[in-house]
């Protein structure tokens, strides 16, 4: 463990083997950094908060602090980081509120780019990539491998499925579909990641049913309900192990969907 002399580390938090904090920072009493976690410097990380292994925090990031909830009245709510996260600069963390789950978090292996914003009572998957400036509101949930361009922002409460991919600048208003892609100004739905799928090593097979389910359920050539063509969706595919991450996230709808600008 080394700590630099100009750091303020609070005797109770708790600091796990290997881990490196340079100069300026401050880290509270309720902290836990586990083993070789590396804070660069100029870092402040309060609140009940905790930043699994081997995660790499750059200067001027704020983890922990009470969040932008006026709601928020000092409740002990927790601020959760997974390991093997980069964390760059300005990064913005912000723990959960009575009004949810009580806690924030970022699972593993993700990437926050200078100046992203995760809020209180997000969850963030696993290798999810955020770039510079994209903002999460309160209670968003981000599937894994999801990545969200520059100056993205994403309404409260919006689920983002498994793979999607968010444009730059997009305002994203409603639910994204797993494998996604999303652009626009008030983001709508542009077919499907295929450059992900791909690159995620889902085979040809694979992308082919999902693209068909993505045509079933938004390209029908009638006037049937979305949510009747689910439930024919889900009918068919109700043993497709391909298909489950699709079905599964339809299944917990809670907003409406993104859609294609046609519909």
């Amino acid at each position: 463990m080394i700590i630099h002399p100009s750091s303020i580390v609070d005797p109770k938090a708790k600091i796990g083997v290997g881990v490196k904090i340079g100069p300026f920072c401050c880290v509270g009493s309720d902290v836990v950094l586990n083993d070789h976690v590396e804070l660069i410097s100029h870092i402040s990380i309060s609140g009940i908060t905790e930043i699994g292994e081997k995660t790499k925090v750059y200067p001027f990031a704020s983890i922990g602090h009470p969040p932008q909830d006026l709601k928020y009245s000092g409740e002990a709510s927790r601020t959760i980081i997974g390991s093997n996260n980069t964390i760059r600069e300005y990064v913005t963390i912000q723990p959960g509120t009575a009004g949810d789950s009580m806690q924030t978090i970022v699972g593993d292996h993700c990437l926050l780019m200078v100046g992203s914003h995760v809020a209180h009572d997000c969850v963030v998957g696993n290798h999810v990539i955020m770039a510079n400036n994209a903002t999460l509101a309160g209670h968003v949930k981000v599937g894994d491998f999801v990545i969200i361009g520059g100056l993205a922002a994403i309404k409260q409460f919006v689920r983002i499925g498994d793979h999607a991919m968010i444009g730059g600048m997009a305002g994203v208003e409603h639910d994204v579909i797993p494998f996604g892609m999303v652009i626009g100004e008030r983001g709508w739905l542009n077919g499907l990641n295929l450059v992900g799928l791909r690159r995620r090593g889902f085979n040809r097979d694979a992308i082919q049913k999902i693209q068909d389910i993505y045509m079933d359920l938004f390209m029908a050539d009638n006037n049937q309900p979305i949510n009747e063509r689910f439930t024919e969706l889900n009918t068919r595919y109700a043993d497709d192990e391909d298909a489950k991450i699709f079905l599964e996230f339809l299944s917990g709808k809670s907003n409406s969907l993104c859609q294609p600008k046609a519909v």
